[in-house]
């Protein structure tokens, strides 16, 4: 977490950042919505529905994988891709938790 106080966070607290970091960029939300859609393991054709370069949709997916939300596998010489369904589950909670937290109300506290 570069030049951060780690230990003035829970663990929780970190693996949510670091999941919502990798989230952050477009293309891997794309990526993401792409294997969802298809509802099965994504074999290859991600270079032609995302629009971008094998190289660019490897490095993507290298995120991805490295914090868990998508599992591959290997076929021959392609790697196939879907949703690790119960980190998938582990982040929605997380999030679903972060954002019911707050005691909103229509007249606001400010």
């Amino acid at each position: 977490m570069g030049l951060t106080k780690t230990e003035n966070y829970t663990k929780e607290q970190i693996e949510l950042s670091q999941m919502m970091k990798v989230l952050g960029h477009p293309a891997r939300i794309a990526i993401l919505q792409s294997i969802i859609k298809t509802d099965a393991c994504v074999c290859g054709n991600l270079v032609t529905e995302i629009g971008l370069a094998q190289s660019t949709i490897s490095q993507h997916l290298k995120e991805l994988k490295s914090i868990g939300l998508i599992q591959g596998t290997i076929e021959g010489t392609s790697m196939c891709y879907c949703i690790n369904t119960e980190n998938w589950e582990q982040l929605s909670a997380q999030i679903n938790e972060l954002l019911n937290s707050a005691n909103c109300s229509d007249d606001g506290c400010c």
